[in-house]
């Protein structure tokens, strides 16, 4: 924990989390909370969910959930800090000093440490690249036809690295060497001990959204092995969860984004004014990084070489932008290798028309197929236009299968009814295979479950831990239910570990809330106002987080019999009881188990009313 629970709390219930989300999500009201369609993953139906009495989020379709402090870190891949922060400003709270544990005063420090480092190294390659050790990296840019303007403007660099300079610089400035080591600009092995990672190479600093150094690339001079080299993931550094150029390309006022394959790409288009260009960090394009780009809503056009590799990339990374929800354009670069190329060869006004006359994916996909088959032989010809109907059946909605295949029928001449008939006959096919394994995996869980202990034991554990679920989902609901639920439960009977942490974190709000009223011997005291979000707070990973928001947003089944509902609480609490009972009573402990039984038949004739 950073900051005081009470801080936390105050800047969680000091901001809306509809109002927050709101402005990301489309949101609709359902009953107490709000529906969605979720951020995080592509979905046609809503299942994304906003509590506003809890202020938590849940995605009943991937299990994403939090509280405001989550969303805004997973959505604008901020640190707790920041979005902490972030959320403090729009309330108008001035947060206090940071309250650090010991291990979170060395997270923090070792998180400044390595940013100051980088933001140090940066500009000891800024000033080389200028110096005469950098002339050939100077030589090398300006016959790229890159302008200084555009150098200083992505902080473009040089290391000489051939005496480790920057080690020797980095300890000069009173950094420890097991620091410089951690932030990736330095190796080591037992012959030369610590000494720079990158020597003679053209240096590319790596900037995030808030425009803090936190990794580099560097190109070699020459015949050098690898061509391209990258910084390693550090703790202040992901290549999945950033792009190379958005910290500028953010601010573009283009409708789209150009997504690239490399450094240079990137640079020579912000030099020919398309400021709106970004790239993968040497590694391939990842689903985060497409969600990434999804959250500016913006369109997405494809510039890769057109050579196969080109091909390749750009059809393997439309699919991933398809999966989070994108439809991305292809821009056709050809006769040129390149945009570097096509740049130089044809000028930035020829490039415009190649960008407004970009491609549809899907056309792109079925024309590069094409080129895979003979279409004077008919035999060829009939296996490409069942290829096409089979990559229609990729279109859930039917509108748009429809568009698609009408479009397809006039671009390959394929009678429209024909086409209809055969992609219909695909997606029985494919509804048919998608039930069977259905019923494959549910045999596999079935005899998963059955071997584990030949008692079905992961079955009853998944029951438990659904009833302990369901409880604190109704008590988050209805926190009026807790003066009576506490007579009979505590955070013991949940499983150890996150469960019975959240349980007790959230007993403990319910009891502050309640106070004295609790003690009141007839009559309800009036609900309290805790609410689970500052419970999910209280976690430290993304990971324990979204679960412990799973806790207290598990569907509830709607019983509209006030009877029906009445039973179905009781069953809960009574089999929450029981679980618990079952797990730590010994049962050559007859007293324990005659208290046991009656606590059980206390709960079963108990009116919990709801």
């Amino acid at each position: 924990m950073y900051y005081p629970e009470e801080v936390i709390r105050q800047v969680i219930d000091a901001n809306n989390i509809v109002d927050v989300i709101g402005g990301y999500v489309h949101l609709k009201k359902s009953g107490s909370s709000y529906m969605g369609l979720c951020p995080f993953h592509n979905e046609k139906t809503p299942s994304f969910s906003v509590s506003p009495g809890k202020q938590v989020f849940h995605c009943f379709g991937c299990g994403e959930g939090g509280n405001v402090i989550t969303f805004l870190m997973k959505y604008e891949n901020m640190t707790f800090q920041e979005a902490l922060k972030s959320l403090a400003d729009r309330a108008g709270i001035k947060l206090p000093e940071e309250n650090y544990s010991e291990k979170a005063r060395e997270k923090a420090r070792q998180r400044d440490t390595l940013l100051s480092i980088n933001k140090e190294t940066a500009t000891y390659y800024y000033r080389l690249l200028r110096s005469p050790v950098g002339r050939a990296g100077l030589s090398y840019l300006e016959g790229r036809k890159l302008t200084p303007e555009i150098m200083s403007r992505f902080g473009l660099g040089f290391a000489d690295g051939a005496r480790s300079d920057l080690v020797a610089m980095l300890r000069k400035r009173g950094f420890k060497d097991e620091d410089i080591l951690a932030s990736g600009v330095a190796v080591f092995d037992e012959k030369r001990g610590l000494h720079d990672k990158f020597w003679n190479r053209v240096i590319y600093p790596i900037m995030d959204l808030s425009n803090r150094v936190i990794g580099f690339g560097g190109r070699v001079m020459g015949d050098g092995k690898p061509k391209y080299l990258n910084s390693p993931e550090t703790p202040v550094f992901d290549k999945s969860r950033n792009l190379y150029g958005l910290n500028i390309a953010r601010r573009s006022k283009a409708p789209y984004f150009i997504l690239c394959e490399g450094y240079m790409d990137v640079i020579s288009m912000h030099q020919a004014g398309f400021d709106m260009a970004v790239a993968s960090l040497g590694t391939a394009f990842t689903e985060q990084q497409a969600q990434i780009l999804k959250r500016f809503n913006r369109q997405i056009l494809l510039d890769y070489d057109s050579d196969g590799a080109g091909v390749k990339a750009a059809l393997r990374n439309m699919q991933i932008l398809r999966s989070v929800g994108i439809t991305p354009k292809v821009v056709n670069m050809r006769p040129a290798k390149d945009a570097d190329e096509f740049m130089k060869t044809y000028g930035p006004g020829e490039f415009q028309k190649r960008l407004d006359n970009a491609e549809n994916a899907f056309m792109y996909d079925i024309r590069m197929a094409q080129d895979s088959y003979d279409m004077d032989d008919p035999d060829q010809r009939t296996a490409f236009y069942h290829l096409i109907a089979q990559k229609l059946c990729s279109f859930t909605d039917e509108i748009e299968r429809n568009n698609y295949i009408s479009a397809m029928s006039r671009t390959y001449l394929i009678p429209e009814d024909v086409l209809k008939r055969e992609v219909a006959s695909y997606n029985l096919a494919g509804a048919e295979a998608v039930h069977m394994q259905a019923q494959v995996r549910s045999e596999r869980k079935k005899e998963a479950e059955t071997d584990a202990s030949g008692k079905r034991l992961t079955a009853v554990e998944s029951a438990q831990k659904k009833n302990q679920r369901l409880l604190l989902t109704w008590l988050s609901d209805e926190p009026s239910l807790y003066p009576k639920v506490r007579q009979y439960i505590t955070p013991e009977d949940f499983d150890e570990g996150l469960y019975r942490e959240a349980a007790g974190a959230y007993f403990h709000l319910l009891e502050k809330d309640f106070g004295d009223a609790l003690n009141v011997e007839s009559g309800s005291p009036s609900a309290g106002n805790a609410a689970p979000a500052s419970v999910i707070a209280s976690f430290d990973t993304e990971e324990e987080q979204k679960e412990a928001a799973s806790l207290f947003e598990t569907r509830i089944p709607g019983l509209d019999d006030k009877n029906e509902k009445e039973k179905a609480l009781r069953d809960v609490i009574y089999n929450v009881k029981k679980n618990s009972l079952d797990r730590n009573t010994q049962m050559n402990d007859l007293t324990a188990v005659i208290a046991g039984k009656r606590l059980l038949q206390s709960i079963a004739k108990e009116n919990f009313t709801v």
